[in-house]
């Protein structure tokens, strides 16, 4: 199953960008440009080329042109191909809206987590309330007088007032308002582009069906939205907070938009910008406490984007609790980012089976911190 890389030069010109030709026995093309599903190759949908419309895995071994070699495709070349991909992507939204629901392609992803999804429902439940709630603060030196202590005070008792103050509220007690999370789901075109390797994508497919599934019913407790973060932006809509998905159906549209997204979406990186739009913007929601989680494949390096600046957007706000999950990783990437994030703020994990535990780590870390 795992696709090898192999770095390859072509030294040839992209012409127009095209989807290719679809070949029926699905031999594996590298170079060239005629082929839809070859690697290595231009103008056409694969993987590892240069100048193609979009990406297109046919299951081969990848043959990878070089970062410079993508960079100097020319700008109109460029251009077509941004745009028959997001013709391509729209398309596919339109087909998915039109669809029927595919219960065995449901079932893949659901049936993968199920044991997940109650693993996470346990936690929830156990879930304690974390905001503080203005309420009278009794037995005060001063303040107004408490009604109560009036014989008290007769009696020379000089704690009998009671003022309006911040409580931290006892353990147990039911919450006043929903906790807030916000799952930041990568759908960066790696995502796709290296599913072959460790099934990143189909990873981040199931923690998002979990999560679905996990919440539902919890509206109470948590109020939850999903946002697609890749090249093409970082406030892409999966899930709104005002409008989840009530059964598989809708479930399973917001699985296939991450996997057409990661598709035909353009390469890049706005996991920073992502996580600090996000922090920003939960902040201003009234909450019993604040989560972001960051699902990203760690792939910041090939972007330039330095773990120090990772780290600064993850604990830019007290208010807001973020952390990383990493779900891909090429070779040690994903633990090398580890070391560098503050502790306890990041995790790895290349099983879906991990999830469960480590948002019971998320949920319960701000119940031991006195924040």
């Amino acid at each position: 199953m795992a696709h090898i890389t192999i770095q390859r030069d072509s030294g040839l010109d992209v012409s127009a960008p095209k989807h290719g030709k679809i070949d029926a026995n699905n031999d594996p093309h590298v170079g060239g440009n005629q082929w839809a599903g070859g690697t290595g190759g231009r103008d056409t949908a694969g993987l590892g080329g240069k100048g193609g419309p979009y990406r297109l895995d046919a299951g081969h071994k990848v043959h990878q042109v070089s970062q410079a070699e993508k960079d100097a495709v020319p700008e109109e070349v460029r251009k077509a191909a941004r745009e028959m991909g997001e013709k391509a992507f729209r398309e596919r939204l339109k087909e998915i809206n039109m669809s029927e629901y595919d219960a065995a392609m449901y079932e893949r992803f659901s049936s993968a987590v199920s044991r997940q999804v109650q693993s996470l429902r346990i936690v929830l439940d156990s879930l304690q309330a974390k905001g503080k709630e203005r309420q009278w603060l009794k037995n005060q030196a001063l303040g107004e007088l408490d009604d109560a202590k009036i014989i008290d005070g007769l009696t020379g008792e000089k704690a009998i007032y009671k003022r309006r103050g911040e409580l931290d509220p006892e353990l147990g007690s039911p919450q006043q308002k929903p906790k807030r999370l916000r799952v930041l789901a990568d759908v960066s075109g790696s995502m796709y582009r290296f599913n072959g390797v460790d099934r990143r994508l189909e990873r981040s497919m199931e923690a998002v069906c979990m999560v679905m599934e996990g919440l539902e019913n919890y509206e109470h407790k948590f109020k939850y939205d999903i946002v697609g973060h890749s090249g093409d932006g970082y406030d892409i809509e999966l899930v709104r907070a005002d409008k989840v998905p009530k059964n598989n159906k809708e479930r399973l549209k917001v699985l296939k938009t991450m996997h057409a997204h990661s598709q035909f979406c353009m390469s890049g990186d706005f996991t920073l910008e992502g996580t600090d739009s996000s922090i920003k913007e939960l902040v201003k929601e009234e909450a019993d406490e604040h989560f972001v989680v960051v699902l990203s494949d760690a792939n910041l390096e090939r972007y330039g984007i330095r773990p120090e600046r990772f780290a600064q957007v993850l604990t830019s706000d007290p208010q807001v609790n973020a952390f990383a999950i990493f779900i891909g990783s090429l070779g040690d990437q994903a633990e090398r980012l580890q070391k560098t994030l503050p502790a306890g703020r990041s995790f790895v994990a290349m099983d879906t089976k991990q999830i469960p535990q480590i948002l019971q780590q998320i949920f319960t870390s701000t119940m031991l911190s006195s924040a």
